[in-house]
């Protein structure tokens, strides 16, 4: 599985892990000339800008280690983006769904208002 392909397939998993809970997925792989956000859900009037790490193992870290403070600042612009856009004056929150496949064991996170 090369790393888009287990990227792809953490997104998926992430996105259904939020149905179970819940979450409405208001969109997906939102993107534009500045950079993507993985996942934008909403609960009860709140906005959930949500970016996955998905790995094989924890040999370089744990996955939501790699959302450092300038991928938190790009995450805060482009979500800024997305409130303009959709004209959204409410409550909002940055998480984080950290996923490890390893040896057919998957182990999923949720990091909340990171």
């Amino acid at each position: 599985m090369s790393n888009k392909d287990l990227g792809n397939w953490g997104e998926d998993l992430a996105a259904k892990f939020l149905k179970k809970k819940g979450y409405k997925i208001l969109a997906r792989n939102y993107r534009n000339r500045f950079g993507e956000i993985d996942i934008i859900a909403s609960k009860k009037g709140r906005i959930m800008f949500v970016e996955v790490k998905t790995r094989t193992g924890n040999y370089f870290g744990w996955p939501e280690e790699a959302v450092g403070e300038k991928k938190k600042e790009k995450l805060e612009y482009l979500a800024d983006c997305y409130l303009e856009e959709k004209k959204f004056d409410g409550d909002f929150q940055f998480d984080v769904i950290s996923i490890i496949k390893h040896r057919g064991k998957i182990d999923i996170d949720y990091f909340e208002n990171i």
